[in-house]
């Protein structure tokens, strides 16, 4: 059923008005959006055209001071609702940044962290299934340390944050124990952190690659084999950890392969240029490498209500 001619034009004058309510809003904040990023010296220019056209027989001064006191109140209140806008755009737009970053930077270590090498897990199960027939004793004191090792390991592979020194140690002493029982007499082993750096933030598998490398490939390829040294200690507001070897020397890490690019990714991505990976020859021979890093106590985990 059609509209009567009266309430079409009552409907018809409503939508009229409703539109020219609409386009004067929109002149108006767009006026508003404008004074918020005209600059001032065209805003003055424009104030000063006002006032010379309101000096004019045709012109109206009191419309023009009007205007001028009406557009430098709205100018100072836009240009701190505009400063507020762009603030808050460039938080956010650096918020989402950051998020993107830390996302990416996640990622990465996690690609980096799972590179960590297994050839050693599978020989020293292989050693255990000899030693059973030949020396029951000992394959369960190397069957002992390698549950020590995977106690100590598997969970840090698992987890989403960073590690501390003290962890990295107990892990290192594991597998060290495990390649003394390899190795006998050929590797020996000394420890010297002092107690105070065991809670010092530390990343996951670091240290453990180091002593890999050392042993890999500085101790297992000379008849001898030799000694490797872990050091940790304070430099000012950095933490120093060492691992030196007696092994073949400097020229075996040359290369870099995977073990020493991934230390130096991962130290990128966690601190920039805060940390770096020094690698030496000593004048007595073998190979010193050191992992440098801002020291930061890791902090105590809040208890549950």
């Amino acid at each position: 059923m059609s509209l009567r001619p009266p309430r079409q034009a009552a409907w018809r004058a409503l939508l009229f008005v409703r539109e020219v309510g609409d386009t004067a809003s929109l002149l108006w904040w767009r006026f508003f959006d404008w004074l918020a990023q005209v600059d001032w010296r065209k805003l003055v220019v424009i104030w000063v055209l006002a006032l010379l056209f309101g000096a004019t027989p045709i012109g109206m001064p009191s419309q023009a001071m009007a205007f001028i006191a009406l557009s430098f109140g709205l100018k100072v209140l836009a240009g701190a609702k505009r400063k507020a806008e762009l603030d808050a755009r460039q938080a956010h737009r650096h918020a989402d940044v950051e998020t993107l970053q830390r996302h990416l930077a996640e990622a990465q270590m996690a690609t980096l962290q799972a590179q960590v090498e297994p050839h050693f897990l599978f020989n020293t199960l292989a050693l255990i299934g000899q030693l059973i027939e030949t020396d029951p004793p000992e394959a369960a004191r190397i069957h002992m340390h390698l549950i020590d090792y995977l106690r100590a390991t598997l969970p840090q592979l698992r987890a989403a944050g960073g590690g501390t020194l003290g962890r990295q140690i107990a892990l290192a002493r594991a597998y060290l124990s495990i390649m003394q029982a390899r190795m006998k007499e050929r590797l020996s082993v000394s420890i010297d952190v002092p107690t105070a750096l065991a809670s010092a933030q530390f990343p996951p598998m670091m240290l453990i690659s180091l002593i890999e490398n050392a042993i890999k490939h500085g101790l297992e390829p000379t008849i001898a084999g030799g000694h490797v040294a872990v050091r940790a200690r304070l430099d000012g507001a950095l933490l120093r950890v060492d691992v030196q070897d007696t092994g073949a020397g400097f020229g075996t890490y040359a290369g870099e392969g995977i073990g020493l690019a991934n230390i130096r990714e991962r130290l990128a991505l966690l601190h920039g240029d805060k940390a770096r990976l020094i690698i030496e020859a000593p004048p007595g021979g073998g190979a010193h490498v050191a992992i440098v890093l801002p020291f930061l106590l890791t902090r105590p985990a809040r208890a549950r209500a």
